[in-house]
This record gives structure tokens, sequence and C-alpha cells, in this order.
């Protein structure tokens, strides 16, 4: 358990992908009423596959270490595999459990994508 408690701190105070693209082809911003995370979005995607993703916003490590690991995930994979994840996808990523409380802070950066990919 502490191994993936710390790789959410590693990636909360040094989050990989963070800043913004110059020539997004997707953006989405997401917030959560609930705890006032807020993650922004934005997505290069060349031939159906996510070229470049990067992500701004603020909140707890569970939100901001989530949208980090999420990124480096689905970076250089096809629209349609980042589609296709589900909640569980992000909560294994995580690899710690999350109280009830918790878990839309974790799948916030979920939230987002899909919402970056399918809004136009």
């Amino acid at each position: 358990m502490t191994l993936y408690q710390d790789q959410i701190l590693d990636h909360y105070r040094n989050p990989r992908n963070f800043g913004s693209l110059e020539k997004p082809t997707h953006v989405a911003e997401v917030k959560n009423p609930t705890c006032g995370d807020s993650l922004h979005m934005d997505i290069a995607v060349q031939n159906g596959t996510i070229a470049d993703v990067r992500f701004s916003g603020s909140g707890c490590a569970i939100s901001q270490a989530s949208a980090s690991l999420l990124i480096e995930y689905v970076k250089g994979k096809t629209v349609k595999t980042a589609l296709s994840l589900g909640p569980q996808d992000i909560l294994e990523l995580l690899g710690v459990p999350l109280s009830p409380g918790r878990v839309k802070c974790g799948l916030l950066s979920l939230e987002t994508l899909k919402k970056s990919l399918t809004d136009k």
C-alpha cells in the first residue's frame, strides 16, 4: 500500500504533462462541486490517436495524481481505447482503495478526458 501512496504523492507533487497545449483539438474543463476540485484538459488527436495531452487544475492529491497517471496511460493510445476506459481502470491506476467520498475525486480525470473527446 505504501508504494501506491508514494506514487500518488509523487504524481501530486510532480505531475506529469501538466500545463496546456498550443493547438489542442479537444478541450474540456470539469469541476467537482462537492469538494471544489477542477481539471482542464487539452488533447491533440492525430489520425485517431492521442498524440499529446496536458492538464491543469487544482484540487486534492487524489484528483491531481489521477489526472497525471491517466494522461501518462492514454498518451499514444487511440481515442477508442481512451473512451473505453471505465471507473475501475482509473481506480486500478491509482492502486489504493478510495472512500466513497473520494471516488469522485479519483474519477474527475476520466470524466474530463471523456468530455474532451466527445464534446465538439
